[in-house]
């Protein structure tokens, strides 16, 4: 259909943007055809399923502004972007029959972009999809077509939901991890803490033992001397002519008997 179609600005970028995916995918294919090894086939189809995803993304952006634009458009207008619309989900969906062929082709037997199920025998092949395809009208090819986008959002969401509970729970188990950590930490901390308080401990008993060993050296010596000054002073009062002895300074010597100060006198 022709890009003269009444558009509002929005409308007209995202149709322009589906073009442009119609026309690389177009070229696409046409590459593909030159290509002859398998492995470099395969990733140009890979190449091209994404170009057809973000087409399917844009048709849905353009089906919601076209609702929410309905009421200002005419039914006229209205018809003709409805018109424009299932044009590009029929286009859309020969590319995605195309690209079926092209794997059929190489034997890959992946899931393909707007199947629900899981590639099992009793599915079609891309020729019957084809024939099928070509015997149905347009609004039954627009309703396969929104279904199948509508099975694929879902897939998506449920794998989004897979995703995001693998985070929270990997963001759980780390939270764990470093609460664990933390208190490992914490605990060590302590064990450094009793070992610095018993080497200080030790220590300290240590060095009173020292004092107190000092302590009672020194006063058994000065015992042992006063022992010996009073025993002196006791034998030097029990028998004070013994030579052997000799005085202690500071002790007066024994007085003299009254007898010879006696014979002195005249």
């Amino acid at each position: 259909m022709s890009s003269d179609l009444p558009m509002n600005p929005q409308l007209e970028q995202i149709h322009g943007e589906i073009r442009d995916h119609f026309r690389a995918l177009a070229n696409g294919f046409q590459r593909l055809d030159k290509i002859r090894d398998s492995t470099r086939q395969s990733k140009q189809l890979e190449e091209l399923a994404e170009k057809m995803r973000e087409c399917k993304r844009l048709v849905k952006e353009f089906d919601r502004e076209l609702k929410d634009g309905e009421a200002r458009n005419s039914p006229e207008v209205h018809k003709q972007l409805n018109d424009e619309k299932q044009s590009m989900i029929k286009e859309l969906n020969s590319y995605v029959a195309l690209r079926k062929t092209y794997l059929n082709t190489l034997g890959n037997k992946k899931v393909e972009l707007f199947d629900t199920g899981a590639g099992v025998s009793s599915e079609p092949t891309a020729e019957e999809n084809i024939q099928m395809a070509s015997s149905m009208s347009n609004q039954e090819l627009i309703n396969a077509g929104t279904q199948r986008m509508d099975e694929t959002d879902q897939a998506i969401e449920r794998s989004k939901q897979v995703v995001h509970q693998t985070i929270e729970m990997g963001n759980q188990t780390a939270s764990n991890l470093k609460g664990q950590t933390d208190q490992m930490g914490r605990v060590v901390n302590d064990l450094d803490t009793i070992q610095f308080s018993i080497k200080k401990a030790s220590q300290l008993v240590k060095e009173i033992g020292r004092q107190v060993a000092t302590d009672k050296c020194i006063m058994m010596f000065l015992f042992l001397i006063v022992c010996g000054v009073i025993g002196i002073i006791i034998v030097k009062i029990v028998n004070p002519n013994n030579k052997d002895i000799r005085d202690i300074p500071g002790l007066a010597p024994p007085a003299q008997s009254r007898k010879l100060l006696y014979l002195r006198n005249p």
